[in-house]
């Protein structure tokens, strides 16, 4: 592959199976990024043990979560599938990072402020995060927030920055963290001199926004307490039907996408990308019927699309052989492009060479 193509870099955490919202709104896509750019899909396992975990979960999540990428498209032999601590170099440019970076950015960022809150931290009324203060039952609570919960965008920035990625597909809960590795990057310039290229946020074309089958009005999530509202890529195909079949519907019997009618223009949605057929040409074909017919061609259409991705899945993660050299020949691309940035960096921060 040709480093004269512009370089796309994008990683997730190795946390279950993905979604048919991942599969539709993501992955697709980045399938269609393959000819027109040099690509890096990372599993950041570094960044799953910021809260508590299993070990045996860890290594069997991230092999799945290769195998699930694989499946769903993304063809290794024209882009690099690596996992995050295979490659040297994510913690290291982390640290360099970390030098520049004050706290209290780091405070301000949304997703630490939501996760600090759930294990007891208070921050003061009309105050700012960077002003962190703690009651006396928060205190208690201060001990289960680990570093890493506040150093986690730091090692995001550094997992851009080790490729010096032009572009970064980002979805709204991750545009803030872009955001920072702007900043740190162009601080690091500033302080260095130029190094690192400033990543721009990549908007691929409008992908599917699938809602929870259970409550329409939000976006469907594989951490959803009610299982029965997220539809998995791995999910039977009985299950899966058993899902769609339950989803909540709206009042009245249309079967039209209207903003009065989440649940039925939810379920349209997912016909919809699924079938390949627009939604006024459904809206068409379901006049008169009810919502189990509905449900019904829709649990079908999802079965059809999943089916052959679940045959390639279990092919795939029953072949170590073939697992291993996907990931030792995705690392061995990445590493060569790490060492050749950190080198750089390293100089530009005074650090003496290593002997050869």
């Amino acid at each position: 592959m040709s480093e004269e193509k512009p370089v796309i870099l994008t990683c997730a955490q190795p946390t279950g199976d993905l979604t048919i919202g991942n599969y539709l709104g993501a992955i697709k896509n980045w399938a269609t990024l393959l000819d027109d750019y040099t690509c890096y899909f990372g599993v950041v396992d570094m960044h799953a043990i910021t809260v508590k975990y299993t070990p045996a979960d860890l290594r069997r999540n991230t092999l799945s979560c290769v195998a699930q990428y694989i499946a769903c498209g993304l063809d290794p032999a024209r882009s690099n599938i690596f996992i995050q601590s295979h490659v040297t170099g994510h913690t290291e440019l982390a640290w360099l990072l970390s030098c520049i970076t004050p706290i209290g950015d780091l405070q301000r960022m949304t997703q630490f402020k939501e996760k600090a809150a759930k294990l007891g931290f208070k921050t003061a009324d009309g105050e700012d995060a960077n002003d962190l203060k703690f009651s006396h039952e928060g205190a208690r609570a201060q001990a289960s927030v680990n570093s890493g919960l506040l150093m986690y965008p730091v090692l995001m920035a550094a997992d851009i920055l080790l490729y010096n990625a032009d572009a970064v597909p980002v979805g709204n809960d991750q545009r803030q963290h872009l955001e920072l590795c702007r900043d740190l990057a162009q601080r690091f310039n500033h302080n260095y001199s130029e190094t690192f290229k400033l990543p721009e946020p990549f908007i691929p074309k409008a992908g599917a926004r699938i809602m929870s089958l259970q409550d329409p009005l939000k976006k469907m999530s594989k951490s959803d307490e009610n299982q029965n509202a997220t539809l998995f890529i791995l999910d039977q195909p009985d299950v899966l039907k058993k899902k769609i079949l339950s989803a909540v519907t709206d009042s009245g019997s249309e079967i039209v996408a209207r903003d009065d009618k989440p649940g039925v223009s939810n379920l349209l949605q997912i016909y919809s990308v699924m079938s390949g057929r627009s939604m006024a040409e459904l809206e068409d074909a379901l006049k008169g019927k009810g919502y189990g017919d509905f449900k019904k061609e829709v649990a079908d259409a999802v079965i059809s699309v999943l089916e052959p991705v679940q045959a390639k899945y279990n092919e795939i993660i029953g072949d170590k052989a073939y697992l291993e050299s996907v990931l030792k020949e995705g690392a061995a691309a990445a590493q060569k492009r790490a060492y050749k940035v950190l080198g750089k960096v390293y100089r530009k921060a005074g650090f003496v060479e290593r002997p050869r």
